[in-house]
């Protein structure tokens, strides 16, 4: 069993899934008392927030950098960035390091294109809706059609993440909403809804939603078990 080297606290709402479900997933491939031999740096939120909303990704990248530098010297042998946007410097990380990382739209396409999906909606924060780095590797890498909210539905989204979801605060209301854009995507042809922050799955779930939902977060982490147990490069 590889160890899985984590980037987590961006937030550690969504850290607690990751690490909940991979060790479920290594529980249920392994049985008995299994569990996932990992290593998380969780970063301090309130500082990446701000220098996301100041425009200053190149010093957010340099503490990307340092974590997984971190990880890597504290013996992980696979990286997983916890959240959906700060990909966005994903390949700096990974060209800083000697271990593979897991790109989390990776696993995220390889799924739905298993499924047979050609045209996904894409939720997430502004800057994973509205920049290249995430939805433009979904449409050039997989040759997935890749729509996303309206500019008023991208701020909803965009301040219900930020301002409840990462705060751990459920609002029946902003359930219903992110319901309402949902089923627009769906009229204008999404097939699928990719679930591109790994928060909306603590407020959206399968049950309660009639498009087929694809949980970015779920997705990584079990691709993370799979490739911890395997010999298979995942890139």
């Amino acid at each position: 069993m590889k160890t899985i080297g984590l980037i987590g606290g961006m937030s550690w709402e969504s850290s607690v899934l990751y690490y909940q479900t991979i060790n479920q997933k290594v529980k249920e491939k392994l049985r008995k008392l299994h569990s996932a031999k990992s290593i998380m740096y969780s970063v301090d939120f309130e500082e990446i927030k701000t220098l996301q909303e100041q425009g200053k990704w190149d010093e957010a990248t340099e503490i990307m950098i340092d974590c997984a530098q971190k990880l890597e010297l504290a013996g992980a042998e696979l990286i997983i960035i916890c959240t959906n946007t700060m990909h966005k410097m994903a390949k700096e990380v990974e060209d800083a390091v000697s271990i593979p990382l897991l790109h989390i739209a990776d696993a995220t396409a390889n799924e739905i294109i298993k499924d047979g999906i050609k045209k996904v909606a894409l939720l997430g924060t502004a800057f994973t809706m509205e920049q290249q780095f995430y939805k433009g590797r979904l449409s050039e890498k997989f040759g997935l059609d890749v729509i996303i909210p309206n500019e008023s539905e991208r701020k909803i989204i965009h301040d219900i993440v930020y301002d409840e979801l990462c705060l751990g605060i459920i609002n029946e209301q902003s359930r219903e909403s992110y319901l309402k854009i949902i089923n627009r995507l769906s009229e204008q042809g999404a097939e699928a809804i990719i679930l591109g922050c790994t928060e909306i799955t603590l407020l959206i779930s399968q049950d309660i939603c009639s498009v087929p939902l694809y949980d970015t977060a779920r997705i990584h982490a079990e691709c993370a078990v799979d490739f911890a147990l395997s010999e298979e490069i995942f890139r």
